[in-house]
């Protein structure tokens, strides 16, 4: 297969030294969403009306579509949002009024805030009103019970792998869930762990260099701030499995922001949480809630809609926040 020499967006920063202006760049999409779609390993971003949609109409190709919801954090009561359940059903009911109906639907960790039974509860009756099945990944926020995540598993880690990696194939797109949270230090970056790294490569052995890849999981791949563990120590090794493969979008939350690179055939995309913002990298003194005015909070929330066409084609990001159209 042919494919476009291994390449680094301009807009991108470097792995481990990001600079501080780039990233504030890159963080600091505005208005309903900017969609992205990629040829020839060239990002174009398409601006976004009111109502979410794209001034320019040819860049909705029809197909395959999916949704990317991250960072819920059912049981936070602070300032930033007394209220997260409020704001997840605003989510909610932005993809029940989507035009088409998604496929599925990622969830990309931090469901809870404290791993508690309650918090899991409150959200699965919130997540049941979704128009397609659900697909998880814990957040280092869903591995705090006593048990180290005994709560997650026994819901949502079923048929799954270790610690709740797994894989699954839908719509000729190949979904690869993986786990970096367990054994989560503040300040330090995640770990997959030998285990994970060698399931990934046999899990690869039977997919096509041409079926498009969806990989997700919670703390970025890709380091993006180290002073903060922004990133995955091991993900590397995972990324270097990833590289032949012509179409890679690689998902993440953890951050509640949007920050994108592209390297080669790879698209890395982190998604605004539901819940409350965090600073920019090096914004302030360390991560964590960010309070903004009442009225300004939906703009920094938000999902994330994915559509792919059949074939070896990168696939289209849309973001959008949670203000109303």
């Amino acid at each position: 297969m042919n494919t476009p020499p291994p390449r680094t967006d301009s807009l991108a920063d470097s792995a481990h030294n990001p600079d501080r202006r780039t990233l504030l760049k890159c963080s600091a999409w505005a208005g309903a969403g900017v969609l992205w779609a990629l040829s020839g390993g060239i990002p174009r971003a398409f601006a976004l009306d009111s109502n979410g949609q794209p001034h320019d109409p040819t860049a909705l190709a029809s197909g395959f579509q999916f949704v990317q919801l991250s960072d819920s954090h059912i049981g936070f009561n602070k300032e930033a949002n007394p209220e997260p359940l409020k704001t997840l059903q605003v989510a909610i009911d932005k993809v029940i009024a989507l035009p088409v109906r998604p496929a599925l639907i990622l969830h990309t960790g931090d469901i809870t805030h404290l791993s508690r039974a309650d918090e899991f509860d409150l959200a699965a009756q919130a997540f049941n009103a979704l128009p397609a099945t659900v697909h998880y990944v814990p957040g280092e926020h869903d591995t705090l019970d006593e048990g180290g995540g005994k709560l997650y598993l026994e819901r949502y880690g079923k048929g799954t792998r270790g610690n709740g990696w797994y894989s699954f194939d839908d719509h000729g797109v190949h979904f690869i869930a993986l786990v970096n949270v367990f054994n989560f230090q503040a300040g330090h970056e995640a770990t997959l762990g030998a285990d994970q790294l060698a399931w990934l490569a046999d899990d690869l052995r039977a997919v096509s260099e041409s079926t498009p890849l969806v990989v997700y999981t919670h703390i970025p791949l890709w380091t993006i701030y180290q002073p903060w563990g922004w990133g995955t120590e091991d993900g590397a090794q995972a990324i270097a499995l990833l590289r032949n493969y012509g179409s890679v979008t690689v998902l993440n939350g953890h951050i509640h922001q949007v920050i994108q690179k592209v390297e080669g055939n790879i698209t890395f995309h982190t998604a605004r949480g539901t819940a409350y913002p965090q600073p920019a990298p090096g914004a302030a003194p360390q991560p964590g809630p960010m309070t903004v005015a009442a009225d300004q909070l939906r703009n920094y929330l938000g999902l994330t809609q994915v559509r792919a066409t059949q074939g070896d084609h990168p696939l289209a990001l849309i973001d959008a926040t949670l203000v109303s159209s």
